[in-house]
């Protein structure tokens, strides 16, 4: 993906820490959806409506933040399941923060059914929206949503 793409047609999608393990990690909360099988369940999702979808993966907090500094500014959302990193990453909700892309927060489970330590996100206060329990759908429906806004806001540039 160039740096000078046009905004209107990417969508970022990150996976936080230990989401590589989907699939083999405790299927009874995660399910059975491996990572490669969400990403391209999203790219399916956007190819009809001319969408690109950058997606990745890292167990480390900074590398999650240096694609959000980096794309954030020219793709029109961002798709995000910080994993772990919900609950204490000032640095990935201020990274989330400085960028003009609306993130949606995607969690597989329901974060607040689950252990109390969990029941707090530091990211749903700079997400323009959360979704979480639905499993492997939940970031199809955050990408519906996100294509449906970028339609939108193109239909209103264009009266």
């Amino acid at each position: 993906m160039s740096d000078a793409l046009t905004a209107t047609r990417t969508i970022l999608v990150l996976h936080g820490p230990n989401l590589n393990m989907l699939g083999r990690r405790q299927p009874e909360i995660y399910g059975t959806t491996t990572l490669d099988e969400i990403d391209e369940a999203i790219r399916q999702a956007a190819t009809p409506r001319s969408f690109e979808i950058v997606a990745m993966q890292s167990n480390y907090e900074g590398a999650l933040v240096d694609h959000i500094q980096r794309y954030g500014w020219v793709a029109s959302g961002i798709i995000i399941n910080p994993g772990a990193l919900t609950h204490y990453s000032i640095a990935l909700r201020d990274a989330l923060a400085a960028v003009p892309a609306p993130a949606i927060e995607v969690h597989l489970s329901n974060i607040a059914a689950r252990e109390s330590f969990r029941h707090h996100s530091v990211i749903s206060a700079v997400a323009h929206g959360t979704i979480a329990g639905l499993g492997a759908s939940g970031y199809v429906l955050a990408l519906h949503y996100l294509m449906d806004l970028v339609d939108l806001e193109e239909a209103h540039s264009g009266e």
